[in-house]
C-alpha cells in the first residue's frame, strides 16, 4: 500500500473510532477510495443487523451438521421466514408456502376439496372453529361454532400450525378424515368427542334467498367471496321484482371474507356516506363509502357469534346509519386487516396492517358487536334458518320486527 493510501486509512480508522468513542451523532459521511466513515447511529445498525444474520447462519449450521436426518434448503428457508412472522404473536398474519398460498387462493373463489368448515387460530391455542360451511360434510357432521379441534388423523394440532391441519382436512373427495374436537356440554364442561367426515368437492354457494309470508325477503350470505356480489345483487333483484315489502339479512355463521366485497354490498343498503375505515400504526386512513343509491326496503340483520370480520363491517355499517335492526347474538369480534402479498415464486405473506372501524369510529376487535335485541338459540336448535322456521326464534323475532316495520 502507498504512502497516501496508508495515511488515508490512518484517517478514517481515526475519524470513525473517534465517532464510536466520543459518541459523535452528526459525522459526514465520507469516501476515501473504498472506505466510507458513517455516522454512529448507522454503524451500529450495521453491526447489529450483522451479528443477528451470523446468528441465524450459526445455528442453520449447526442444524445441517448434527441433525439426525437431511433436510432441504426450502425447508429450512420456509422455516426461518414463518417463525419470522409468528414472532409478531398474530394469530391472523402469517407466512404462505406455495401450496398454502394456493390453498388460500382457491378458498378465496369458491372451490376445493375437505370437509367444509372455517377454522381460527384462537388466542387460548387452539384451534378454533369460527362456523361450519352451509350444506357441506363438516356443517352435515355435526360441528359447532366454537368447537376446539384438538386432533386430525390421530395428529395433535394447535393453533401455532393450524395450516398443517387445514391441509390434513383437505383431500381426495370420498376419503375420509377423524377429527377430534372439544366442545361443552351443557352443564359447562368440556367433552372430547372423535368425529369421522368424508369429505367432498366443497362448491361455495354463497348467498341463498326466498321470500317469507309472501312480502319478506330473506337473503343469508355465507361468506364474502369473490363472486358474492353478483349472486347477492342478482338476488336481490328477483326479489325487489316479486314486490317484497322488506327484507332479512342473515350473517350467522359468516366468517368473512373480502372487504371490497362487502362494501359493495353494504352500498345496496346505505346512502351516501362511509362504510368502513382502516387506520395504520401510522395514524394513515383509508375509507370506503357508499353512494345515494340504494334500496329503500326497511332492514333486519341475523348475527351470532359465527359472524366475524367481514360480517361485522356490514352489520355494524347498518347500525350506525341505523338503517336496520341487529338482532340475536353478539359477533365474533375480528376487527383487524389483513394484507396478501404474493411473491414470485408462488408464496406469499398475510400480515396484519391495519384495524377497521365502523362509521362511528368504533372498533369492535375482540369485543363484536351486540345486537339491538338479544335473542339465545335453544340448545337443541341445530338447524337455522327457513329450513327450521319454527325452531329458529331468532329468525322468528326478524319476521314479526319487519312485520311491525311494515304495517
Amino acid at each position: 500500500m502507498g504512502k497516501k493510501k496508508n495515511l488515508l486509512f490512518f484517517i478514517v480508522l481515526l475519524v470513525l473510532t473517534n465517532a464510536i468513542t466520543f459518541g459523535l451523532t452528526n459525522v459526514l459521511t465520507l469516501q476515501f477510495d473504498n472506505k466510507v466513515i458513517i455516522p454512529k447511529g448507522e454503524y451500529e445498525q450495521l453491526y447489529t443487523t450483522y451479528q443477528n444474520y451470523s446468528k441465524v447462519s450459526y445455528v442453520e449450521n449447526i442444524v445441517r451438521e448434527n441433525y439426525l436426518r437431511d433436510v432441504e434448503d426450502s425447508t429450512l428457508l420456509d422455516g426461518q421466514l414463518k417463525g419470522l412472522v409468528q414472532s409478531l404473536n398474530d394469530p391472523y398474519s402469517q407466512y404462505l408456502t406455495a401450496e398454502e398460498y394456493k390453498s388460500l387462493a382457491e378458498q378465496t373463489s369458491g372451490t376445493y376439496g375437505g370437509i367444509g368448515v372455517i377454522v381460527s387460530p384462537g388466542d387460548d391455542n387452539y384451534i378454533t372453529v369460527v362456523s361450519p360451511i352451509e350444506d357441506t360434510p363438516g356443517e352435515r357432521a355435526g360441528l359447532k361454532t366454537g368447537d376446539k379441534i384438538l386432533s386430525v388423523d390421530g395428529v395433535d394440532f394447535t393453533a401455532e400450525n393450524m395450516d398443517a391441519a387445514v391441509k390434513v382436512m383437505k383431500g381426495e373427495p370420498n376419503t375420509s378424515v377423524t377429527i377430534t374436537i372439544m366442545r361443552r356440554d351443557k352443564d359447562g364442561n368440556n367433552e372430547t368427542l372423535d368425529i369421522e367426515i368424508t369429505r367432498e368437492i366443497i362448491r361455495l354457494v354463497t348467498v341463498k334467498s326466498s321470500i317469507l309470508d309472501d312480502t319478506l325477503g330473506y337473503i343469508k350470505i355465507t361468506s364474502f367471496d369473490e363472486i358474492t356480489y353478483e349472486d347477492f345483487k342478482a338476488d336481490l333483484n328477483e326479489l325487489e321484482s316479486r314486490g317484497v315489502e322488506g327484507l332479512i339479512i342473515d350473517l350467522r355463521n359468516n366468517p368473512g371474507g373480502l372487504l371490497n366485497i362487502t362494501a359493495d354490498i353494504a352500498d345496496e343498503f346505505l346512502g351516501e356516506g362511509d362504510i368502513v375505515y382502516t387506520e395504520t400504526k401510522d395514524g394513515q386512513r383509508e375509507y370506503l363509502r357508499s353512494d345515494k343509491s340504494m334500496t329503500e326496503l326497511p332492514l333486519v340483520v341475523l348475527i351470532n357469534g359465527g359472524s366475524a370480520s367481514a360480517s361485522e363491517i356490514l352489520a355494524g355499517a347498518i347500525r350506525d346509519h341505523n338503517r336496520g335492526e341487529l338482532i340475536g347474538t353478539t359477533t365474533f369480534g375480528k376487527g383487524v386487516v389483513q394484507r396478501i402479498r404474493p411473491f414470485e415464486d408462488g408464496s406469499g405473506i398475510k400480515l396484519t396492517i391495519s384495524e377497521y372501524f365502523t362509521p362511528n369510529g368504533i372498533n369492535i376487535h375482540g369485543v363484536g358487536i351486540e345486537p339491538d335485541m338479544i335473542i339465545e338459540l335453544p340448545d337443541d336448535v341445530e338447524v337455522i334458518g327457513v329450513e327450521n322456521i319454527d325452531g329458529d326464534i331468532q329468525l322468528q323475532k326478524a319476521m314479526e320486527v319487519l312485520n311491525s316495520k311494515i304495517k
